[in-house]
């Protein structure tokens, strides 16, 4: 049965219009906010259902406003001089997508596209930023964001820069996508997506996967990643 406050979408997502009531939103939510404060952002937002491939917003761009992403993942990603593109990460439902372009005015520093269909709340930046003003709460929810925005990038640039193996590279991004120590995780990124993330080659992604399952480390069933010897891949990292 579908939940009271969802509404039917073309993308089969369980669309949450109302804020207030929504089931989707955690602790560690942007909108886990005091339900008066909520209902004033419930004001200001638009809700927007997007397909997969779709631009939120792109490097360059003239910050509009921020999106608060509700459901699905959105791919952050930067383009080099050359032309080369590198995914940053894959943002997750409860970032605010676009917050340091809308706060320091300056244009996006990366390019949003929708990686599966998702759900994401639009908020205009004056508005946004009034609103930031006005709640302090709303104010440290967005501070606290940005800190953990600016730790994945400098995460994103040691790795790069300081992780030269490719085993290291992949080890480090399975552990990062296990968030729960399951040693079980569904990947929805594509070889080549997953070397954009790296910064190396798919035909080094595809190698590495194979070396790390012939090594009994993992097993792959389509999407479906095992971690069968966590501890062999961790060493990877130390070595």
């Amino acid at each position: 049965m579908r939940p009271a406050d969802a509404m039917p979408s073309p993308y089969s997502l369980a669309i949450a219009d109302r804020c207030v009531v929504c089931k989707l939103r955690n602790e560690s939510f942007f909108c886990s906010l005091p339900a008066a404060v909520l209902h004033e952002f419930e004001k200001l937002k638009v809700s927007t259902v997007f397909p997969k491939g779709a631009l939120l917003f792109v490097e360059g761009q003239t910050p509009r406003g921020i999106h608060m992403l509700c459901q699905g993942e959105v791919k952050l990603s930067t383009t080099s001089h050359d032309g080369r593109t590198m995914i940053l990460k894959v943002a997750q439902p409860g970032e605010i997508l676009g917050l340091s372009g809308c706060v320091s005015g300056r244009p996006y520093d990366v390019t949003a596209e929708a990686h599966t269909p998702c759900q994401a709340n639009f908020v205009r930046r004056q508005e946004f930023l009034s609103f930031l003003r006005k709640h302090g709460e709303a104010c440290l929810r967005a501070a606290e964001q940005l800190g953990t925005q600016h730790k994945d990038a400098v995460e994103v640039i040691r790795s790069i820069g300081l992780g030269h193996r490719a085993s290291e590279k992949l080890a480090k991004f399975l552990l990062s996508r296990d968030t729960g120590g399951t040693n079980r995780l569904t990947l929805t990124l594509t070889h080549e997506e997953i070397a954009e993330v790296l910064g190396t080659s798919r035909e080094t992604v595809t190698r590495t996967f194979k070396e790390f399952k012939r090594a009994n480390m993992i097993s792959v069933q389509g999407a479906n990643i095992s971690i069968r010897n966590r501890e062999a891949i961790e060493k990877l990292l130390g070595a």
